[in-house]
């Protein structure tokens, strides 16, 4: 199993593994096996497959839809989105959101870092930024969505619906905005979208990174592998 530059330059230069070292891969297709260092370089090197130690499992068909925010604060999105079981990261560009650019490449990896801390053996592809517009556009008959409107905070039946009308797991997404909301036309149309259900994340008005945590855990505890 040949190594790249990178995964080459940690394993050997930063934790100072060598020849014969054992650890412990995953590639997200086929689960996690036990390995051993074949060849150690510092522009490359060989693993050596000895026998799988965990299958591959998946994390429930759930997508986050999520306005960027400042850098630390999309980081923390992305390490718990990970650590709470999502299939897919969308960033969305929204009329108030106040990012307009990502590094795809750089919350990937970070998507990866979060996937070995916390054991995962999937690592869910993060997007490029879409605007919010586009995606809903050609939204999936079949993907519900659990739109979280902070306009409606401190309504409790509203997360209740969600959970009332919808059957079964399937494949779903949560859809939280940004610092300043949703704008009016944006809430139009979500509101007049079949797939949307509209959730509220109780009586007071959360953070962006505080709401991802808060939706993924009420879905993961009614319709994922929490359940």
């Amino acid at each position: 199993m040949p190594l790249s530059r990178e995964a080459a330059h940690y394993l050997f230069g930063v934790m100072r593994l060598g020849q014969g070292a054992e650890l412990s891969v995953f590639n997200g297709a086929d689960g996690e096996w036990d390995a051993r260092v074949a060849e150690a370089g510092k522009k490359g090197g060989t693993l050596e497959p000895l026998a799988q130690s965990v299958p591959q499992w998946l994390p429930p068909d759930l997508w986050l839809m999520f306005a960027p925010v400042k850098k630390a604060r999309t980081d923390f999105i992305v390490e718990k989105a990970v650590e709470m079981g999502v299939r897919r990261l969308l960033p969305v560009a929204t009329d108030f959101t106040n990012s307009e650019r990502i590094r795809q490449d750089r919350l990937q990896a970070h998507a990866r870092e979060a996937a070995e801390q916390c054991g995962a053996v999937f690592v869910p592809e993060v997007a490029e930024l879409s605007k919010l517009s586009a995606v809903l556009a050609d939204w999936p008959d079949a993907r519900r969505l659990m739109f979280c409107d902070e306009a409606a905070a401190g309504s409790s039946s509203a997360l209740a619906g969600v959970f009332a009308e919808a059957e079964g797991p399937g494949p779903w997404a949560v859809l939280i905005g940004p610092e300043g909301g949703f704008s009016e036309a944006e809430r139009t149309r979500l509101y007049g979208l079949p797939q949307a259900h509209v959730a509220t994340l109780g009586p007071r008005i959360l953070r962006a990174e505080t709401a991802a945590v808060a939706a993924l855990t009420l879905w993961q505890t009614r319709f994922g592998d929490w359940a």
